[in-house]
């Protein structure tokens, strides 16, 4: 996987490209998404589908994807 832009974007969009056989949820690969920042990760999860338990690459950031209406919904919460 490979992520980039959201440096430099004026609007904060981030690009991710996979490799071939990224082990990552088809739906995320192939369908954009949106990510919420959100105060409990917890929370937001309940009853939802989730797609992607949380899960941490950097310290200080958790997150998770949920599915909604057929498309990928990425929460992400950062330690305070």
């Amino acid at each position: 996987m490979y992520i980039s832009g959201y440096e430099t974007s004026p609007y904060g969009v981030e690009w991710m490209r996979f490799e071939p056989d990224s082990p990552l949820p088809e739906l995320v690969k192939k369908v954009p998404h949106i990510a919420f920042e959100v105060e409990d990760l917890a929370a937001e999860l309940e009853g939802k589908e989730v797609l992607i338990e949380p899960n941490s690459l950097s310290k200080g950031v958790t997150v998770a994807f949920i599915v909604d209406n057929g498309a990928p919904i990425e929460f992400i919460q950062f330690d305070k």
